[in-house]
């Protein structure tokens, strides 16, 4: 189609796989800063620890990594302290409509986060459906309990929806999760 200064639009429309992951991932950041500006609680993204093997500076004050890897295997996505308590959790969004393979999250944070809870913390997975736009958060025991019943693939949304707990999004924080918190692990607590 050619507009009257005969620009034309391309309508080919590549894809970028990304960024994959970083709606969710945003607007947890966005919470994350709401909640610590308002002394709710101070929750923060996990650095990925890496290695920088090659950096290449293009002028005297710019600096280029062109190449790095993972130094470990890094654990979950946040960690910090909400109402004197440690807290740790991984965060996933998936397309799939079923249910949320296990593809997604690797077996050492998993055990990470049942080792949180094990001494004494509060670990838990965040998991957006984004065909449906719901977000769950789901404890890590009952999560465990259903993957270790059998060898699974995936944990089906059905699951998920009885032993998970939505979380609705606001304006601000804009995805609430500190309020499910409140309601899955200090229920009847006047913390």
């Amino acid at each position: 189609m050619k507009y009257p200064k005969g620009s034309k639009i391309n309508h080919t429309k590549q894809i970028s796989y990304a960024n994959r992951g970083m709606s969710l991932e945003n607007d947890i950041n966005l919470s994350n800063e709401y909640y610590l500006l308002n002394d709710i609680g101070i929750i923060h993204k996990k650095p990925t620890p890496i290695t920088i093997n090659r950096v290449e500076y293009p002028s005297r004050k710019d600096a280029v990594i062109k190449e790095a890897h993972f130094k470990i295997p890094s654990t979950t996505d946040y960690n910090g302290i909400y109402k004197g308590k440690y807290i740790d959790f991984e965060a996933k969004e998936t397309k799939n409509d079923k249910g949320f393979p296990l593809i997604n999250i690797h077996e050492h944070q998993l055990k990470h986060l049942e080792n949180i809870v094990k001494h004494g913390g509060i670990g838990f997975i965040i998991i957006r459906f984004t065909k449906y736009n719901k977000t769950y958060l789901i404890d890590i025991n009952p999560f465990m309990e259903y993957v270790n019943q059998k060898k699974r693939s995936s944990v089906s949304l059905d699951y998920i929806e009885k032993n998970g707990y939505i979380i609705r999004e606001k304006f601000n924080p804009r995805l609430d999760y500190l309020s499910v918190v409140d309601e899955v692990y200090f229920k009847g607590d006047n913390v």
